[in-house]
């Protein structure tokens, strides 16, 4: 078994971690606005697809499966607010803003500091958990990939401010995403598979992926986070409903 998104996203971090060191500058504004609509479209475009793929057709169970999705949707909301995920995650957002800020300003700097912030923001991303699900499910990898895009080029800009600590990051990244990928492997798909239950799964995950596009393209900010408990209500809703 081969994790090939969580090995690509670590590789993503490695690549513009020694990129930043070697080329010492910053990508342009332009650059960063060319690589943040290409990521946007083809997250869009992956995240569709997916969900496309695991609806049969226009039929009464395509209109199942998109209730499903809606009420896992629904669920997982409710839920995710409950578990206060977001807020979890808001709070990792914060605490690497402050140190990045504390670098700014030219106060020192520890050698963890570029590894703590690095790792919480790469891990916590929705991206990393619903990247490696579908890896992990469906060998559907793409959406990793484009993680391993905006992690690498975030890391370019965190080897300035925390020098070479930031690519260590790259293998906390690789564990967490395989083992979650492996997981899904060996438990989650035979377990799915053999109830029927994995294209409820695929096409939650897919609709989730392209809620993370609209955080790129900044169109709504979306409390993705939250909606991760969707995944587990999808299989729990398709069986209930049979």
């Amino acid at each position: 078994m081969i994790c090939v998104g969580a090995i690509s996203n670590a590789a993503g971090i490695l690549i513009g971690g020694i990129a930043g060191l070697a080329l010492k500058k910053q990508p342009t504004a332009a650059s960063q606005t060319f690589f943040k609509v290409g990521l946007g479209a083809f997250t869009v475009y992956f995240g569709l697809r997916l969900t496309l793929l695991n609806l049969d057709g226009f039929s009464t169970n395509t209109l199942r499966m998109i209730a499903i999705v809606i009420l896992a949707m629904i669920f997982g909301k409710l839920t995710g607010g409950l578990l206060r995920l977001q807020k979890i995650s808001n709070r990792v957002g914060h605490r690497a803003r402050d140190e990045m800020t504390r670098a700014m300003s030219g106060k020192q700097i520890r050698w963890g500091d570029g590894f703590n912030t690095c790792t919480f923001l790469f891990c916590a991303a929705p991206l990393a958990i619903l990247g490696s699900v579908s890896d992990g499910l469906s060998e559907y990898f793409p959406p990793l990939l484009i993680k391993a895009v905006m992690d690498g080029l975030a890391t370019m800009g965190f080897v300035a401010m925390f020098g070479w600590s930031a690519i260590v990051s790259a293998l906390p990244v690789f564990i967490l995403e395989s083992a979650l990928t492996t997981a899904c492997v060996l438990f989650a798909k035979p377990f799915l598979e053999s109830h029927n239950l994995l294209a409820p799964v695929n096409a939650t995950t897919g609709i989730l992926i392209f809620c993370v596009a609209l955080l790129i393209f900044e169109v709504k900010k979306i409390e993705v986070a939250n909606y991760l408990p969707a995944l587990a209500f999808a299989p729990l809703i398709a069986w209930v409903w049979k």
